[in-house]
């Protein structure tokens, strides 16, 4: 099947990929300001395009935001996810969101992509033992994501806020 055989799909719930990358005791992750919500952290990832195969829409994401290609390993989780958006009148969009585990190259220096996400401002190694006192988004990832590294925590998380 081609992209173009899709042209015409507008899903209701969309697919979302996220990479979560560790190394050394630390998470990568993107730096958010504005858009109103002050500061924020999220994981590397996306929407999936119609046509786009989960995998090709992690790696496109990935070169988009973190500048690099990653090796993509096991799915991890899958959760729903319901985002506020800033449209008139207000709206929610439903998301169905997949975290894999991946890696950057041993040399990665974390950097903005070509294509950084909405209100990115930087890419940034981020301690493990600091993942309770900053803002990650979604705001429950913070909690699942010290199980799901410490590999307690697998499959379908549910909704996630």
């Amino acid at each position: 099947m081609t992209i173009s055989s899709f042209d015409n799909l507008e899903p209701a719930i969309r697919n979302a990929v996220r990479a979560l990358i560790v190394r050394d005791d630390r998470v990568l992750l993107l730096r958010k300001e504005g858009g109103g919500q002050g500061e924020r952290f999220a994981l590397p990832g996306g929407a999936q395009d119609p046509g786009e195969t989960l995998l090709e829409a992690l790696q496109r994401e990935c070169q988009e935001e973190i500048g690099t290609q990653v090796d993509i390993g096991d799915l991890l989780t899958v959760a729903d996810y319901f985002k506020q958006r800033d449209t008139q009148p207000p709206s929610t969009r439903h998301l169905l969101e997949f975290l894999f585990s991946c890696n950057v190259p041993q040399d990665y220096i974390p950097q903005n992509g070509h294509h950084p996400d909405k209100c990115q401002v930087e890419v940034i190694w981020a301690r493990l033992s600091d993942l309770d006192q900053i803002m990650l988004f979604p705001r429950s990832l913070a909690h699942d994501l010290r199980d799901i590294i410490e590999g307690t925590k697998r499959g379908y998380l549910g909704t996630i806020a």
